[in-house]
């Protein structure tokens, strides 16, 4: 059996998500005015650049790390098994 992959990269990139949140209020949510709350949702999409990039790779990397389906080899219609007779 293979190694499963590990949560902890998402966990990760949650975490890094909460911090961007966090960061977006200390730094800017305190003393907002008419143009914070219209940058708002720039300012924070930038906050939450490192924990979506994180999330790509970790996800990456975990189709990579889980078996793949097996494929199953197309027919030819010589190997096709005979119709089924209607009656």
């Amino acid at each position: 059996m293979g190694k499963r992959p590990s949560n902890l990269g998402a966990w990760f990139a949650a975490g890094l998500s909460v911090a961007g949140l966090a960061g977006f209020i200390f730094l800017f949510a305190r003393r907002m005015d008419i143009w914070g709350w219209i940058l708002a949702p720039v300012i924070f999409a930038v906050y939450q650049i490192p924990a979506a990039l994180l999330y790509g790779l970790w996800k990456r990397r975990r189709a990579e790390m889980l078996p793949k389906p097996a494929e199953a080899p197309a027919a030819s219609p010589e190997e096709a098994p005979p119709p089924a007779d209607p009656e």
